[in-house]
């Protein structure tokens, strides 16, 4: 294995069914949750796996990337929707470490403050 594949190792289908025997009744559940989700509804299928792929990248997970990339492409994604989806994620996640530096500031003034 490649030290890529140490860290992150490659999620395989026997894993997977391992993973389920351990817990049945909440992998059920998972996936009963997960197939309502992100069926049709008020957003189409397309723009929910956009909003995956987003939030995949702001949790960075890298399984999540791997597999909605791909599931957004079948539901009529294209590459540039995709990219935009990621830049969005990538602004949203700079903006809240922006966003926290009221904390910061608020820290910074009550130390000073104390002194």
């Amino acid at each position: 294995m490649n030290e890529h594949n140490d860290f992150y190792p490659p999620s395989t289908p026997e894993d997977n069914r391992k993973k389920a025997d351990l817990a049945p009744k909440q992998i059920e559940a998972w996936r009963t949750f997960s197939r309502t989700v992100f069926k049709e509804g008020v957003l189409d299928e397309k723009t929910k796996q956009l909003i995956a792929v987003a939030v995949a990248h702001v949790t960075q997970c890298p399984y999540c990337i791997k597999a909605h990339v791909p599931l957004a492409m079948r539901k009529g994604a294209s590459k540039q929707e995709i990219m935009e989806a990621i830049w969005v994620a990538s602004e949203m996640r700079a903006g809240a470490a922006y966003a926290h530096a009221t904390i910061a500031m608020d820290a910074m003034e009550k130390a000073e403050n104390k002194e």
